[in-house]
């Protein structure tokens, strides 16, 4: 489609499979999915949120958000529900956000879903961002009672300087600055792990897993070389779904903790950054 080889694709970004919703899936519909699931698996009912919240990048119209149609799906009658449009990001802020909410609202559900597959496809099809995006949602129970892990610290930033080189207008297609954006990640991101880390007296080497937003294999492995931390602790699934922009940290939480999880007082060091520039760190801790 855009006159690029699978190895090269591979070879500049790590993905070798995309997911693309149906014509007729929406972002909140993917957003209401995920949001159900998550509450089966924490053993919470709808009626029992105080609050949720949803991130997403790639809504399909101006206002209002995804959030009110996501509320309206999980039934939840009067319940505030906010829009995060921080791409990439936006699930990491969301979290922040509810850990410092939690305590006056109890059950925060934090959802973030993407239709990116409608920015890639755009034409004129950009070669070097078309090739990296898919479609997901993911979604976490941000709570004032006890949990699988405890919230210690977060750290989020935004660098508005940098708005022209990650940008998506209404009615054009995606424009990225991919050296600028990779060079930017690189540094930001560790400065934040390492910021989170240090203010908790913990160490990288201490960590059992980073759950980053999976937007490159090649970023991933840059900043596991400067935290000094191995890369096989970073949990990474990119090869199977590309970037799905504020849901891919979600996506990745998901599978890990299916597939292992959290241990007891082993701290985890979630981390995103997008488009903005908006990015950080969260920490938190096995119970």
């Amino acid at each position: 489609m855009v006159g690029s080889s699978a190895e090269w694709i591979f070879n500049v970004s790590g993905i070798e499979e995309r997911r693309f919703a149906a014509e007729t899936e929406t972002v909140a519909g993917m957003a209401a999915c995920a949001g159900r699931e998550c509450l089966a698996s924490a053993g919470i009912a709808p009626t029992e949120l105080g609050m949720l919240l949803v991130a997403s990048g790639s809504s399909e119209r101006r206002f209002p958000g995804p959030a009110a149609s996501v509320a309206r799906q999980l039934n939840l009658d009067g319940v505030p529900a906010i829009d995060l449009p921080l791409a990439s990001a936006g699930s990491l802020f969301g979290m922040a956000l509810a850990s410092t909410l939690a305590a006056a609202y109890r059950h925060i559900l934090v959802v973030a879903a993407e239709k990116m597959s409608i920015v890639a496809l755009k034409q004129p099809m950009n070669p070097s961002a078309s090739v990296l995006f898919g479609d997901g949602a993911g979604a976490c129970l941000i709570s004032a009672d006890a949990g699988v892990a405890r919230i210690i610290d977060s750290a989020l930033y935004t660098d508005g300087s940098f708005t022209e080189d990650l940008k998506l207008e209404l009615d054009g297609p995606l424009e990225m600055n991919g050296r600028t954006v990779i060079l930017q990640a690189s540094r930001k991101i560790p400065r934040a792990i390492a910021t989170v880390l240090e203010r908790s007296s913990r160490r990288a080497d201490e960590v059992g897993c980073f759950l980053m937003h999976q937007a490159n294999q090649n970023l991933i492995v840059r900043i596991a070389d400067a935290l000094g931390a191995p890369v096989g602790k970073f949990y990474s699934n990119i090869r199977r779904y590309g970037n799905t922009s504020s849901a891919s940290m979600l996506i990745a939480a998901a599978e890990w903790q299916r597939e292992s999880g959290f241990t007891p007082r082993v701290p985890v060091v979630f981390a995103t950054f997008g488009a903005g520039f908006h990015w950080g760190a969260l920490l938190a801790e096995g119970c």
